[in-house]
């Protein structure tokens, strides 16, 4: 039977659907294969990848464990249900998990895939008590940022390029004993073979190219994808042309960044500074 074709930018549902049929057949699995191992017929799942079915979570959870997605369908799922999650950042981790190079560049927090349990939780709690997401949505927030940390845990692992503004380490969350254990946790990343942290220094000034997180995804194809977020919603950016002139831009701060060894000293003073 012919498939249908499908329309992500429909609707939401319509997006969850294209998603789907991506997945399952890159797990090589039939609509029929993938409805028995989740207890749906394949009528069910055809309606689920035209969008004109809504699936549950627990459905959706079944399906990750099925197509060993690592939680690319619940973070779609989450999208779809007008989670907090800002829109375009599905689109974004589901690419992170191809890729073989990750570069990040972080203002103010520590970036989410070297952060620790206890930090995440305490910047949930802290969007709770802004009223920004309900408990339960911070609560699957860190669960879905602890997955996406494993599923970069794979062999081979990519090279993970970390370049932390200053102000990264200056920002306390969640009191000092959180906040040292997160920077003993940077350091001890550091040593990792795959793993480059530098930091970028308050006086760095005007030479500092970005004024926004910034992460820039080698692909094992050769393509090359650029994201970064506004308050509202995420971008992810695949133009060849300005993903190069945004890559361009972090080999310059690169340079200007404190090199590593000089960089983990500023972390150890810094960790050594949050639990006075």
């Amino acid at each position: 039977m012919r498939e249908s074709q499908l329309d992500p930018s429909a609707s939401p549902l319509r997006a969850f659907g294209a998603q789907l049929r991506r997945l399952r057949k890159a797990a090589g699995l039939t609509q029929i294969e993938l409805g028995e191992r989740t207890q749906l017929s394949d009528s069910q799942i055809s309606n689920l990848e035209r969008g004109t079915r809504n699936p549950t979570l627990e459905w959706v959870r079944a399906a990750d464990k099925v197509l060993e997605t690592g939680g690319t369908l619940e973070l779609t799922y989450w999208s779809l249900r007008g989670s907090s999650f800002l829109p375009g950042y599905p689109e974004y981790a589901a690419k992170e998990r191809e890729a073989r190079v990750i570069r990040l560049f972080e203002l103010g927090i520590i970036p989410g895939l070297v952060q620790t349990r206890g930090y995440a939780e305490a910047l949930e709690a802290g969007s709770v008590a802004r009223g920004s997401v309900t408990a339960e949505q911070g609560i699957e927030r860190v669960r879905l940022l602890l997955n996406r940390q494993e599923r970069i845990n794979r062999d081979p692992a990519p090279l993970i390029h970390v370049i932390l503004d200053e102000s990264c380490l200056r920002t306390v969350v969640g009191g000092g004993v959180v906040m040292s254990q997160q920077l003993a946790h940077v350091e001890e990343l550091a040593q990792r073979p795959n793993y480059v942290v530098q930091v970028a220094p308050f006086d760095l000034g005007a030479l500092r190219p970005f004024m926004r997180s910034m992460s820039l995804l080698d692909l094992g194809d050769g393509a090359s994808l650029g994201y970064t977020e506004t308050h509202q919603r995420g971008y992810l950016e695949n133009d060849r042309a300005i993903v190069s002139a945004w890559a361009k831009e972090y080999d310059l701060l690169q340079v200007e960044a404190l090199p590593q060894a000089a960089s983990l000293k500023t972390i150890s003073k810094a960790r050594r500074d949050s639990s006075a």
